[in-house]
């Protein structure tokens, strides 16, 4: 081990905006308007509301949700009670009984019959009934009279300055539009530009009842109720242009038009607060985001969105050293790479993608990401397009602190903080226990209860591992406050669930008993994936206390429970079990890989610590094999990247950007990236995106073995390259270059004084770090 000498630097921080060469190649382009929503519509979004442009040269379509807007829930049934069975918990005792028997099928009809929540039917609602799902606010087309003949025509998302833009020529004249998301403003822009006057008819279609639509001083504002439920929306476009305006019955025609800007708001009655939900003033809200509106200039609109995007995603560079293929639209150039040819500037594009997307649809005070984030053209989306516990949420939120997006993080914490009622009462009903949980399918109504069938919606392990952010968080920020004040009391609450539902078997170990490993298999009297998701909660407890300085008889009990859990082990064929019982079968391929999760994203086994387990891990991930969902995939370059494999997660990351068009659900074998990147499940779910885009980061730099290592997993196809402003844990940033695979540069930037361990190049260093900057470590 070295001690490392460190040179203070002071460190100009320059805006992306720049014309540097390679943050100018951070774009999405295409030479044709798109026609399918799902695979071809570009998104943006200012974190409460997401929107898809399709760039049509006559019609464009910009289909828009808000993210509360929701059918089901407490307005949608007299019966709706958030899922709840009273007295359930009193069948638990005898599907216990059943299992110690090995009577399995007999306890598994009896949990499915008894311990599965309630959902209720509602005719001509969404076929999850009262449960409900998210919906589409609909449809803005605006039709441009010029004709249809156009010439150099070219569709842009810039994601360094996440602005959108199309641009082509009619008859020599040049057209242009311009759409971005206003987090500040809580609007989305909409900015046309003609060298020729001319006609724009705009229409909003929704598929939702109208109550009733005005347009006054410029400003359309159009009243809706979702029919389901009764919630109340409304949504409002601010005209300004140079043309001629004329409104008739819901539609404008504006002649002579050489500039139009829309500034477009919505909001609804939803709030976050159990047992209603309900009683937002929306249309004072709107009239507030509109009266802002009027202090300011499309130009000082713009220019304040730019900084305040440019403030999160600016923090984080990679260069892979590419030659550019931007030549090539980005349709085509996937299609290419899925053929085999090398393109380390897609890579890159892809793994900023994701951070672009966390930034355009979770920001503080929004609602948190859903399975497809805030994109949704549905009144009656794929599993509702909620908040899914057993994997996809908590992957949607993988990047947010290793990409330096903390601040995105929060709306998560909102929500889960809104859940801790409903769940302590789910708690209580379901298991007779204390503490709070969720289970797989959660919505935004305090459905927390397991769901309505068996084996897929019995998880009560999801909030111990919504939890794990909230641990990762303060390891990447290192904020006590924030650790004693919301993270903390959340997680132990959590964690006293466990103490309770854990039970001894014959061998002295405490089993989660009935559980289910997530979607696969059946009834089991202990899930791998429970007992180590349970030890990671109560470990990180005990961690936190240690921090905070508190609650020391809790410490000594959780660290006796987490002592007791049944630890990984390792079955009849090498693999990693699991179940308790060893029943895995070598030639599944199941998506799911649900007992690896102490291998990522948790700790509990690690190639250094636990290299017998690492093993394990390896074997069951090459029975599983290379193929699976866009988010299985994703999960796989995590997992390889842990045991420092670059090259299998390389190529399971070039799995993931394999080009497909499949948009109808394959459970298998579909996965994959659309034309205009987004992952497909198929159908489209965001998880994939963000679990690719922590899996880049996982391959460049780690901090879960208590040290941080650069270029743990470094694929042979990334010779060199450049990293700055990935986060590492202890509140650390890393700023390093590499050539020939050896770091040959390195800066770090620390948000307290402090000292870590660094291994580089295979040596393992010792860095005293202080708060002043950028510190260059000779290496």
């Amino acid at each position: 081990m070295k001690t490392i000498q460190i040179v203070l630097l002071l460190w100009v921080v320059v805006s992306c905006t720049t014309k540097e060469k390679k943050e100018q190649q951070l774009k999405l382009w295409y030479d044709k308007p798109a026609t399918s929503w799902m695979t071809e519509a570009l998104p943006i979004g200012n974190g409460y509301m997401g929107a898809m442009f399709f760039g049509g040269i006559e019609k464009e379509q910009i289909q828009f949700t808000e993210g509360t807007l929701w059918s089901g829930g407490p307005g949608s049934d007299a019966n709706y009670n958030f899922g709840l069975k009273e007295g359930a918990w009193k069948h638990l005792a005898k599907v216990r009984d059943l299992l110690n028997q090995g009577k399995m099928d007999e306890a598994h009809k009896v949990a499915s019959d008894e311990l599965s929540g309630a959902v209720h039917k509602i005719p001509g609602g969404s076929m999850f009934g009262d449960y409900g799902a998210q919906q589409t606010m609909g449809e803005i087309f605006i039709d441009i009279d010029h004709g249809s003949k156009v010439d150099n025509y070219r569709r842009t998302l810039d994601l360094s300055n996440s602005e959108a833009r199309i641009t082509y020529s009619v008859d020599g004249k040049k057209y242009s539009r311009t759409y971005f998301g206003s987090y500040p403003q809580k609007s989305l822009v909409y900015r046309f530009e003609n060298e020729k006057p001319s006609t724009y008819t705009i229409e909003y279609v929704s598929p939702h009842q109208k109550r009733n639509e005005t347009y006054k001083n410029s400003i359309y504002s159009f009243n809706g109720i979702v029919a389901n439920n009764g919630m109340e929306y409304q949504t409002c476009l601010k005209i300004d242009t140079d043309g001629k305006v004329e409104y008739d019955d819901g539609k404008f025609k504006i002649s002579n038009v050489k500039e139009l800007t829309i500034y477009h708001t919505a909001a609804t009655d939803y709030t976050l607060d159990f047992p209603l939900y309900k009683g937002f003033n929306y249309s004072k809200e709107n009239k507030r985001v509109l009266n802002k509106l009027e202090e300011s200039s499309y130009k000082e609109i713009l220019d304040e969105h730019r900084t305040d995007y440019q403030k999160l995603f600016c923090r984080v560079k990679l260069d892979l050293n590419s030659n550019s293929n931007d030549i090539i639209p980005t349709d085509r150039r996937l299609i290419e790479y899925s053929k085999g040819r090398e393109d380390l500037g897609l890579e890159e594009i892809y793994f900023q993608y994701g951070r672009y997307l966390m930034i355009s649809a979770s920001r503080p005070g929004t609602m948190p990401l859903n399975l497809q984030g805030k994109w949704n053209n549905s009144t009656n989306p794929p599993w509702a397009c909620d908040y899914h516990m057993n994997i996809n949420q908590q992957m949607l939120y993988w990047p947010a602190e290793v990409t330096n997006l903390s601040e995105c993080h929060l709306p998560l914490f909102d929500y889960m903080e809104s859940l801790v009622e409903p769940g302590r009462i789910s708690a209580k009903e379901f298991f007779n226990a204390k503490g709070w949980i969720v289970n797989t399918m959660n919505n935004p109504f305090g459905y927390t209860a397991p769901g309505w069938g068996f084996p897929w919606g019995f998880f009560p392990g999801g909030a111990a591992w919504l939890c794990q952010h909230l641990w990762e968080h303060y390891e990447f920020t290192k904020d006590v406050d924030f650790l004693r004040d919301r993270g903390y009391p959340l997680m132990k609450e959590a964690a006293l669930f466990w103490v309770d539902y854990l039970v001894l078997d014959e061998n002295g170990f405490l089993v989660s008993s009935p559980s289910y490993s997530p979607e696969h298999g059946g009834i089991s009297r202990g899930a791998s994936m429970d007992h180590q998701i349970a030890w990671d909660l109560l470990n990180n407890c005990v961690e936190a206390c240690n921090v905070l300085e508190v609650d020391n008889e809790f410490k000594k009990k959780a660290i006796v429970v987490r002592d007791k859990i049944c630890p990984p082990v390792i079955g009849s064929w090498g693999q990693l079990q699991e179940w308790r019982e060893d029943v895995d079968d070598p030639k599944s391929v199941h998506r799911h890989v649900s007992h690896l999760f102490a291998l990522y994203p948790g700790n509990q086994i690690t190639v250094k610590s636990t290299p017998g387990l690492a093993k394990a891990a390896r074997v069951s991930l090459n029975a599983r094999g290379d193929g699976g969902t866009g988010w299985s995939l994703a999960w796989k370059v995590n997992f390889w990247a842990r045991l420092k494999d670059g090259n299998r997660a390389y190529s399971l990351l070039r799995g993931l950007l394999r080009s497909t068009k499949v948009p109808k659900e394959n459970m298998t074998n579909g996965g994959g990236s659309y034309s205009n990147l987004l992952c497909a499940h198929p159908p489209f779910q965001l998880d994939g995106n963000m679990g690719g885009t922590a899996g880049i980061s996982e391959m460049l730099v780690q901090s879960h073995e208590g040290l941080i290592e650069l270029l743990p997993a470094l694929p042979d196809s990334w010779k060199s390259g450049e990293i700055k402003g990935l986060k590492t844990r202890g509140g650390i940033e890393i700023h390093m270059k590499w050539k020939d695979r050896k770091v040959v540069f390195l800066k770090v930037k620390s948000s307290k004084k402090s000292q870590c361990q660094i291994k580089v190049n295979g040596d393992l260093f010792i860095a005293e770090l202080s708060t002043i900057g950028w510190q260059t470590i000779d290496i």
